[in-house]
């Protein structure tokens, strides 16, 4: 166990493919943006989803509400969303509807802000109702629909999402008690385990879920850890033996080059001194490959 302690816990990467993992029958309406920078001096959203078509409805459930361009905040399990991340949030559609390349360019309608915790943001939600004077209503488990803003908020408490629904977004977490979603998890990593999406996501929540994954099924754990130590693997020696054949390259590169400046050099001096040493013209040209306009220059070269 102590072994995985020793990771950091990278789980915007996690969530980013577990984002798309949930999206994937619709993945070919959208396109998913990590980590999107706004403006000259950045400021970074964490997703960007853009609908590729303005008449296209969403139907996954954290999609609905979707309209042509989707900012998404995400909060760790380590971490929670607060009253001042809101406005951050709020400050980056802002932001981003002023962005473009012409005046209006992005219509304030066309926008959503989806903010995504594992815990639910309480003082978040009572400030919002009682200071800002907006509704927040439940659609269904784990997502929050805010209304009274100029475009649409949700909010999404990934603990209280359907396992049926939204597996991998529930299963970003510290703390998985459910077997039967360990095992249902294990099952759809099995039949995804060449995709990356998959290997990302399933990488931290094995990390950090690591004692249920034994109870479920120590085989099925080992099995699943034995991939993503491979994948690991196969990864870093590829970033290595790329590296060093890079390095050998160049050094061989630049012995090619040195030897050739080193002999074009040569002949240069040889010719000159053939020229003086009055060698027929048509013997130095033929010797040296010299085109026509390269004699020439030979030959002012050689009155000096």
């Amino acid at each position: 166990m102590a072994c995985y302690n020793s990771y950091a816990h990278q789980w915007h990467p996690a969530f980013f493919a577990s984002w798309q993992i949930e999206f994937q029958e619709e993945s070919g309406e959208l396109t998913f943006k990590n980590e999107h920078m706004i403006g000259t001096k950045p400021k970074q959203i964490d997703v960007l989803v853009i609908k590729k078509s303005v008449n296209k409805t969403i139907k996954k459930n954290i999609g609905r509400i979707f309209r042509m361009h989707n900012i998404i905040e995400y909060k760790s399990p380590e971490d929670y969303l607060s009253i001042d991340d809101f406005y951050k949030c709020y400050g980056y559609v802002c932001f981003y509807k002023s962005d473009g390349n012409k005046q209006n360019e992005i219509n304030i309608s066309e926008i959503t802000l989806t903010l995504v915790s594992s815990g639910f943001p309480r003082n978040l939600v009572k400030h919002l109702k009682q200071v800002r004077g907006w509704k927040v209503e439940k659609i269904e488990r784990g997502i929050y629909y805010v209304s009274g803003n100029i475009f649409p908020i949700q909010i999404i408490n990934t603990k209280k999402l359907s396992k049926e629904k939204n597996l991998w977004l529930k299963s970003l977490n510290l703390h998985l008690e459910s077997k039967d979603m360990v095992n249902s998890l294990i099952q759809e990593y099995d039949e995804h385990k060449d995709e990356k999406l998959y290997n990302s996501a399933m990488d931290i929540i094995v990390k950090n879920n690591i004692r249920i994954f034994k109870e479920v099924n120590e085989n099925m754990l080992c099995a699943a850890l034995e991939d993503l130590i491979k994948e690991r693997l196969e990864r870093e020696v590829k970033i290595a033996l790329d590296e060093a054949v890079s390095k050998a390259v160049n050094k061989e590169v630049n012995i090619a080059v040195d030897k050739a400046v080193s002999q074009t050099t040569d002949n240069i001096l040889n010719a000159l001194e053939e020229i003086h040493n009055q060698i027929p013209i048509s013997e130095i040209r033929k010797k040296y490959h010299l085109s026509e306009a390269e004699w020439i220059r030979m030959e002012k070269l050689a009155l000096y």
